[in-house]
């Protein structure tokens, strides 16, 4: 069975969390989520964390503004993707370079003229995605909206 099949039979036994769940388990990343955009601002419809144990205040990734997220930048150019924040001058001035230091993201249409908001992979520390990764996440974001 391929994993795009596994991801698939995850969501239908164990709904969005399972299959977060599921891509989590694949990357290095810590933080797995779906945010839904609404009057500009990201809320957190599922959040996956490697971690359970710690003394992190999750409260703060439960709503972002859009103009505070990376997730703006999966809306203006379709997808969002850095290993290292720290040093990239397209983000000088935003207030969680170096602080989120590894972030994939792409949109969840949830038509073709719709966009519902985005799948993300992020961390505190440098992450890297390999190609091939990214490209299996383009499929999953297609197929997320239906879970929505």
């Amino acid at each position: 069975m391929d994993d795009y099949t596994q991801l698939a039979e995850s969501l239908n036994s164990g709904g969005l969390e399972a299959g977060l769940r599921f891509l989590n388990q694949r990357v290095d990343h810590r933080f797995t989520a779906v945010y839904r955009l609404q009057d500009m601002v990201l809320h957190n419809v599922e959040l996956v964390d490697k971690v359970v144990d710690d003394d992190f205040d999750r409260g703060g990734l439960q709503s972002v503004p859009l103009g505070e997220s990376f997730c703006q930048f999966v809306l203006r150019d379709g997808f969002f993707r850095t290993s290292r924040t720290t040093g990239m001058e397209a983000l000088n001035g935003h207030p969680h370079q170096g602080v989120m230091e590894s972030y994939v993201g792409l949109p969840l249409m949830s038509s073709p003229d719709s966009m519902f908001g985005t799948l993300c992979h992020f961390d505190f520390a440098e992450r890297p995605l390999s190609d091939q990764e990214f490209t299996f996440l383009q499929r999953v974001a297609r197929l997320l909206p239906r879970y929505l």
